[in-house]
């Protein structure tokens, strides 16, 4: 006969009293919480712009671990240093709600935004997903057919969705997948550390098809989650339009990771703003470019912000109507900028540091747009006081600055350094003939300065005194033809030889490869 089991002796009422009492856990803001290393996120806010984290607890975010964007342009020599100073959004009254399939629906993960105590977040968002209906039918036929591959809950679950066997039970899905074997795998690795939705497979997907692999997946998630439930069938209505008006299908994939919310707005949103860039006299060649480098344009409201920004530039900062769409394509994220407060703040700065006048500032602005960009503490102040410290008076300064506005772009240590001690050790010259030839600056010292003074050297063609900077701004045929009095081929194999030489001494390789020549070439 069994034992029973013994009675758990009570614990005496003195050794309870001494028991600490559990210490209860206040509903802390996620600002607080994120501020200990190692914090895991507290809570979930709601608005247009980002997006709610729903990581699964045994899981860290891959926010530090990729970028959210991929850098697979290549970057020029001459390439531009954005400064940026670091500005407040104020998305409040510049957003178009009306572009948005679900503008009912916000989501949010601004530490800014109202905070929700656990249980009331997912309690909110459960029904904010179930209420939310696509307003276009998809092409996978009835919704029935998702509903065969969504479960009800991951807790039922005996562990992680099996792909592979909803593929054997939903043949007739899986038939239509242009990716199947890369986007499946691409959704078994969100689906391991993410609450992905089955019915996201179709999107993911046709997205795939631009080269969007896991980690851009998942910061896409992190940022907008809200755009993943999206239809196919309407992402790539809308994302075919972009590709029309000129978007290249390489950049479509740095678009979506920077701006998911592209995948919710209308056609009509898409068209409305497209017509607005074409009304400003920009080229249709031109509309892609400007699209891919500032995607954000369409979460504007075209009549409440975007053309107020176009009133403020020619009304106020001076700039003629017939010349704001070079503006913008010398700088399309004007578009997107508190334009009010950089310009006043650079024409104060510059009225006042170098005596510049409207007219001056108004030329560089033409010329060189990203200057309202540009922070006056990180950027514009050093690059002035670079060219005083080298012996150029504050008019002279302002001259070089409205010849050539890019200066204010240039790295200081990499770029505009090096070049005047070049200019001064080894041509000779002196730093007035820098406002004479301002554009000495922007050229690039290892591909143009430095090849043409050396051949011209080696062919005892140099002239005596001073090198005259004149020589180094046309182009490679009329340096030949005018300078060298040779041959453009003999000149490009000098050049070419100089150029395996510098790599090969930055790199302490004795020898170079034919991959390294192809690289030079091109």
């Amino acid at each position: 006969m069994a034992r029973p089991p013994p009675t758990p002796t009570p614990t005496p009422p003195q050794l309870a009293a001494l028991r600490p009492a559990p210490f209860p856990l206040p509903s802390l803001p996620c600002a607080a919480a994120s501020s200990r290393r190692g914090a895991r996120s507290c809570a979930v806010a709601f608005s247009l712009q980002t997006n709610v984290r729903l990581l699964k607890p045994n899981r860290r975010s891959r926010r530090s671990r990729y970028p959210y964007y991929d850098h697979d342009e290549e970057e020029d020599e001459e390439a531009e240093e954005f400064e940026f100073e670091e500005e407040e959004d104020d998305y409040e009254g510049d957003d178009d709600l009306s572009g948005l399939e679900y503008p009912g629906v916000l989501y949010s993960n601004n530490p800014r935004a109202t905070i929700k105590k656990t249980g009331q977040e997912k309690l909110a968002l459960k029904q904010n997903w179930e209420g939310r209906q696509t307003k276009t039918r998809d092409i996978y036929d009835t919704p029935g057919k998702f509903d065969a591959l969504h479960t009800k809950s991951k807790a039922s679950r005996p562990g992680l969705v099996d792909i592979q066997n909803e593929v054997e039970a939903n043949s007739n899905l899986y038939l239509q997948l242009k990716n199947g074997s890369i986007s499946r795998s691409v959704f078994q690795k969100l689906q391991e550390e993410y609450e992905i939705d089955d019915k996201w497979l179709p999107l993911i997907d046709y997205l795939c098809t631009f080269g969007l692999k896991e980690s851009h997946f998942a910061n896409m998630y992190e940022r907008h989650m809200a755009c993943f439930q999206i239809s196919q069938a309407s992402a790539q209505e809308r994302l075919e339009f972009l590709l029309s008006v000129g978007v290249k299908s390489k950049d479509m994939k740095r678009m979506l990771v920077r701006q998911p919310q592209i995948l919710e707005y209308t056609l009509s949103n898409l068209k409305s703003h497209v017509a607005f860039l074409v009304s400003l006299g920009i080229p249709s060649t031109r509309i892609g470019q400007i699209i891919s480098a500032a995607p954000s344009l369409f979460s504007y409201s075209v009549e409440q912000s975007l053309k107020p920004t176009i009133r403020y530039l020619i009304e106020e900062v001076g700039i003629e109507e017939s010349d704001v769409g070079k503006v913008v394509q010398l700088s399309p994220q004007i578009l997107v900028q508190r334009i009010d407060n950089a310009w006043k703040s650079r024409f104060l700065f510059l009225s006042k540091e170098i005596g510049a006048s409207k007219d001056n500032i108004v030329k560089m602005v033409m010329k060189h747009p990203q200057l309202l960009h540009y922070s006056i503490e990180d950027g514009i102040l050093p690059r002035i006081n670079f060219l005083r410290s080298i012996g150029m008076k504050d008019t002279d300064v302002l001259k070089v600055l409205t010849s050539l506005t890019q200066v204010l772009s240039l790295s200081l240590e990499e770029n505009l350094k090096p070049k005047y001690l070049y200019l001064v050790n080894d041509l000779k010259n002196d730093v007035q003939s820098l406002t004479k030839y301002p554009m000495y600056l922007s050229l690039s010292l290892e591909q143009r300065i430095r090849p043409r003074h050396r051949f011209l050297v080696s062919l005892k063609k140099a002239p005596k005194g001073p090198f005259p900077l004149s020589s180094f701004v046309p182009t490679d045929e009329r340096f030949c033809k005018r300078w060298a009095g040779t041959s453009l081929e003999k000149y490009h194999a000098f050049r070419q030889r100089m150029l395996l030489k510098s790599i090969a001494e930055k790199t302490g390789r004795k020898t170079l490869t034919s991959i390294d020549t192809l690289k030079l070439e091109k």
